[in-house]
């Protein structure tokens, strides 16, 4: 090629700016003005590890799904155990595994890589570093920053339940409150103390972030394994925030689970509660929690049970060496200040 035919700078710079002039004078659509056809909600719910947040959702999502709804659930816990009991514990390849596979492949992760359904529910997990390899909570980020490339705010479902360790409270796991990423919160407690101070931290993070502008409230919690002691219910009035539901601590229920299996199906026994759930869940509206101090969480139980009676005796220097030291005047010179 002779150079002659070789277009100069000008040329091609005169090109672009009649391509940009171009697309600047297509017209863009028109904002449309008819009625809202779908709004989807995104609820993001916090609990103790090990509380049920993961059996709450599975049988919840599961309900909602036959009630008509569109549900997708996000598993958001390192674990990646929130949907196992959805598969009937099979587990699901994680958007940071897959992520990290593909990259290496040079290839494009798809939504069907990392997107599955059962009976109407869509579920993926969002995984998480081994054990010392990493930080959770910026798998956590990582792992929405891969959702939002596949277009996570364009999907039209009815809701989105994102299942997040409340134990942790390190950036990634407070994404959906600190950055209005949700709507509302829903928490998992018990009628055990540990349970409600995890429940107690998230209505207090709800509060700080409220505070700063931001707009995430409580929309209620949801009382696994309740054994009618009634210091979970308690806690709730106190924060002022609804008891959406009370799953009993019933044989059949912890045997069901135990195997994997789903007990939130039409026309079973436990059906009603989790077509109650399902209500309560959709039309709770967030509210601003009333958090406890340390002393109010613990006068929800008796003495004998969080320990309120020890007295608290100070440390000698003794306890500490074996010795007592004689204590010798200091040789510091303290200086007046100037007149």
């Amino acid at each position: 090629m002779s150079t002659s035919s070789i277009p100069s700078t000008a040329t091609v710079q005169f090109i672009q700016k009649e391509r940009l002039r171009a697309e600047a004078a297509i017209e863009p659509d028109a904002p449309s003005t008819g009625p809202v056809t779908k709004e989807t909600q995104i609820i993001a719910i916090y609990g103790k590890g090990g509380i049920g947040k993961s059996f709450t959702l599975a049988n919840l999502s599961y309900m909602m799904a036959q009630q008509g709804k569109k549900v997708l659930l996000i598993g958001c816990d390192p674990k990646s155990d929130t949907t196992s009991l959805l598969f009937g514990g099979k587990a699901c390849p994680t958007i940071i595994e897959t992520s990290s596979r593909k990259k290496a492949a040079g290839e494009a992760v798809a939504i069907g890589d990392v997107c599955f359904k059962r009976d109407g529910v869509y579920a993926m997990e969002l995984g998480g570093p081994e054990v010392g390899r990493g930080c959770g909570g910026r798998g956590i980020i990582h792992g929405f920053e891969t959702l939002e490339k596949l277009g996570f705010h364009e999907w039209g479902f009815d809701y989105v339940l994102l299942d997040f360790l409340g134990d942790v409270v390190c950036g990634g796991f407070g994404l959906p409150i600190a950055r209005d990423m949700c709507q509302k919160v829903i928490v998992v407690g018990s009628n055990d103390l540990q349970s409600l101070y995890v429940a107690n931290n998230v209505c207090s993070a709800v509060e700080y972030f409220r505070k700063l502008g931001g707009n995430v409230g409580v929309a209620g919690m949801v009382i696994n394994k309740d054994d009618g002691t009634g210091e979970a219910a308690a806690f709730a009035e106190r924060a002022g925030i609804p008891v959406l539901a009370a799953i009993p601590a019933h044989e059949d229920i912890r045997r069901k689970s135990a195997s994997y299996e789903i007990i939130g199906r039409p026309g079973t026994q436990w059906a009603p509660l989790f077509e109650t759930l399902a209500t309560n869940v959709g039309e709770a509206p967030p509210v601003r929690p009333k958090p406890l101090t340390q002393d109010q969480l613990l006068g929800l139980f008796s003495s004998d049970v969080t320990g309120r009676n020890v007295v608290l005796e100070p440390a000698t220097i003794f306890d500490m060496v074996g010795r007592t030291d004689t204590t010798k005047p200091t040789l510091e010179v303290v200086y007046d200040d100037a007149a």
